[in-house]
C-alpha cells in the first residue's frame, strides 16, 4: 500500500510517499518540502493569505518531484492523505482540495489526518523508532501537551499549556530581543554565546503539582528585562537573556516530562514538534532520562517541523489498524481547531 501525504497546515508545503504492509512500521520512499520562511520574514510572522497562495503554487510540483524520486507513477498511489486540521483554515483548504481532487481523478480513496497525530507518530520514521506505550511531549509554536500514548488512536491528555505554547514563548521572546523570524532558532543560536543563569526568570507552574504548562508569565518577564536594556543594549546582554530564556523554557519542559513518566510508570518518552529540534532541550532530556532509566525518542531533525512524511505515516498506521476508513467520497471540510483526544 502506497500512501501519498500532503501537509499544508501553516507555512510549509510538504508532500511524501510511504509504503506500508499489513503490519510493521511504514517505510518512507520519498519526500519534498518547501518552507515559506523567506517570504514571511519581511512581516515578522506568518501571513495566512500569503501562505495559502504559496501552497497553491508549490503542492503539485512537489508531488511530481516525490513521485519521480520514488519511481512511482500516479496510478501507483493507493491512498491520498492530507492534513485536515488543526491549522490555518485557508492553508488547510489548499491541501485538502488538491488531495481530494487528485484522489478523485485517480479513482483512489482519500484519508484526512490530524496534524498533531502526524507529529506524535513521526519518530517511528527515525532510525530508532519507539514502541508503545509511551509518554509524548508535543511541543511546537502552537501546542504544548503531554499525552499517554498506548497505541495509534489511543491517547490520554495528561497536561497542556493554559496560555502560550513553548514555541510561541521562544518566538515572541526572540522578537523582543530584535531577532529575526523564525524566532525560536534565532534565539537558540544567540543563547550559545550567553549564560543560562545570568537573569532570574520565572518557571511558571513548575511546582503546581499537575502536568499543565504556562509560558505567558515568562514572556512578560522577558519583555520587562528587554525594556530595561533600552536602546543601547550590548549583544552580550542580549545573549545572556536569550540563554536564560531558553533555559527557563527547557527546564519546565524537562521537569514536567519526567513527572509524566513518574505518574504513568512508563519508561519511554517521545518528543515531537518543532521545539523538539532544540539542542539544549535534547541534551537535558537525554541526561535526565538516562539518570532515571528511561529512554527518549525524537524524530529525525528534518521531520521535526511540519512535513508530508508524518501525514502519510499517520494515515498508513491508521489504515493498518483499521482505524481509518479510506473513502471515495471527495467532498471535504477542514478543522482549524481539532482536539487530538477526539480522533
Amino acid at each position: 500500500m502506497k500512501v501519498l501525504g500532503v501537509e499544508s497546515s501553516c507555512d510549509e508545503t510538504g508532500v511524501a510517499l510511504v509504503e506500508a504492509g499489513a503490519e510493521g512500521v511504514p517505510k518512507l520512499l520519498a519526500q519534498a518540502l518547501h518552507s515559506q520562511i523567506d517570504m514571511h520574514q519581511a512581516y515578522g510572522g506568518v501571513v495566512p493569505e500569503l501562505a495559502s497562495r504559496d501552497h497553491i503554487r508549490r503542492v503539485l510540483p512537489l508531488t511530481g518531484h516525490v513521485l519521480a524520486e520514488a519511481g512511482c507513477a500516479l496510478q501507483g498511489i493507493d491512498v491520498v492523505a492530507y492534513t485536515r486540521g488543526p491549522g490555518l483554515a485557508g492553508a488547510l483548504l489548499v491541501g485538502a482540495g488538491v488531495a481530494c481532487s487528485l484522489a478523485a481523478a485517480l479513482g483512489k480513496p482519500v484519508v484526512g489526518v490530524h496534524h498533531l497525530e502526524g507529529h506524535l507518530l513521526s519518530p517511528f520514521l527515525s532510525v530508532d523508532p519507539p514502541e508503545f506505550p509511551f509518554v509524548a511531549l508535543l511541543v511546537s509554536g502552537g501546542h504544548t501537551q503531554l499525552m499517554r500514548v498506548d497505541d495509534v488512536g489511543s491517547y490520554e491528555l495528561l497536561g497542556e499549556t493554559i496560555d502560550d505554547a513553548a514555541g510561541e514563548a521562544f518566538d515572541k521572546s526572540a522578537k523582543m530581543l530584535g531577532l529575526g523570524y523564525p524566532g525560536g532558532p534565532a534565539l537558540a543560536r544567540l543563547a550559545e554565546f550567553g549564560s543560562a543563569d545570568a537573569f532570574e526568570l520565572p518557571r511558571p507552574l513548575l511546582h503546581s503539582g499537575n502536568l499543565d504548562f504556562s509560558f505567558a508569565g515568562l514572556k512578560t518577564a522577558v519583555r520587562t528585562q528587554a525594556l530595561k536594556f533600552g536602546s543601547n543594549v550590548c549583544e552580550q546582554d542580549k545573549a545572556h537573556l536569550a540563554a536564560s530564556t531558553q533555559q527557563a523554557i527547557v527546564e519546565v519542559l524537562v521537569k514536567k516530562s519526567l513527572a509524566a513518566l513518574k505518574q504513568t510508570g512508563l519508561k519511554r518518552l517521545v518528543v515531537a514538534g518543532g521545539v523538539g529540534a532544540n539542542a539544549r532541550l535534547r541534551e537535558q532530556l537525554n541526561s535526565a532520562c538516562v539518570k532515571r532509566g528511561a529512554k527518549v525518542h525524537y524524530p529525525e531533525l528534518a521531520l521535526c517541523t511540519d512535513n508530508g512524511a508524518m501525514i502519510a505515516l499517520a494515515a498508513a498506521m491508521r489504515l493498518q489498524r483499521g482505524l481509518a476508513q479510506p473513502r471515495r467520497e471527495y467532498g471535504f471540510n477542514v478543522q482549524p481547531r481539532w482536539d487530538l483526544s477526539t480522533v
